[in-house]
C-alpha cells in the first residue's frame, strides 16, 4: 500500500513538474521573443532616367528605356510587398505631381508627397545612362517623418537590356535594401 502511494505521488509530482517546466519555458520565450513590428508604409516613386550618353543627346528618350523604368519600379514594389516588411502604398494621388518634379533634385519634394499618402518611408530611384553600354542604378530611402536620408545604394551594370536592368534591381534588393542589418553601424 505504501508503495502504491509513493508511486502515485512520484507520477503526480513528475507530471506537475513537467507542466511547471513547460510553463516556465513558454514564459521565457514570450518575454525574450521580440514583438512583431508593424510593417513600414512606403511610397515607392517611379524611377527616373538621367541620360548623359551621346545616344540620348542625339536621339532623345527611348521607349524601351521608359518601359524598363516602369518594370524595375514594379519589380521593387513587388519585392517589398512580398518581404512582409513593408506595405507599399498606391502613389496615384500624387503621381502626376511627382512625375512633373525631378525627384532627385527637388529638395525633398518626395518626402512631401509621401507624407500626403501617410507613408513612413519614401523610395526614389534613378538610372543614369552613361553610354549605350554603361549604366548605373541608384535607390534612395528617406524617413518621411524627419526628411533625412536613411540610405542610398548604387549598382553599376553593363548592357542596356531588360535582363541587365532586372539583374541590377535584384542585386540591390537582395544585397542592400532587404539584406539583414544593411546599413546598421558595426
Amino acid at each position: 500500500m505504501a508503495e502504491v502511494i509513493y508511486t502515485t505521488c512520484t507520477i503526480n509530482c513528475r507530471n506537475t513538474m513537467m507542466r511547471l517546466l513547460g510553463l516556465v519555458i513558454a514564459l521565457m520565450l514570450a518575454i525574450s521573443w521580440p514583438a512583431a513590428a508593424e510593417p513600414s508604409k512606403v511610397a515607392v516613386f517611379d524611377f527616373e532616367l538621367l541620360d548623359t550618353s551621346l545616344q540620348g543627346a542625339v536621339k532623345g528618350p527611348q521607349a524601351d528605356e521608359q518601359r524598363r523604368l516602369k518594370d524595375v519600379t514594379e519589380q521593387l514594389r513587388k519585392a517589398l510587398t512580398q518581404s512582409g516588411n513593408f506595405v507599399v502604398l498606391d502613389i496615384a494621388p500624387v503621381n502626376a505631381a511627382a512625375q512633373a518634379s525631378n525627384l532627385q533634385s527637388c529638395g525633398g519634394c518626395d518626402v512631401e508627397y509621401a507624407q500626403k499618402l501617410g507613408a513612413d518611408l519614401s523610395i526614389t530611384g534613378l538610372v543614369q545612362k552613361v553610354s549605350a553600354l554603361i549604366l548605373n542604378m541608384n535607390i534612395y530611402l528617406r524617413d518621411v517623418h524627419t526628411g533625412k536620408l536613411i540610405t542610398g545604394m548604387s549598382a553599376d551594370f553593363r548592357g542596356n537590356t531588360d535582363e541587365s536592368w532586372s539583374r541590377a534591381m535584384s542585386y540591390l534588393i537582395r544585397n542592400r535594401l532587404l539584406a539583414p542589418n544593411y546599413g546598421a553601424p558595426h
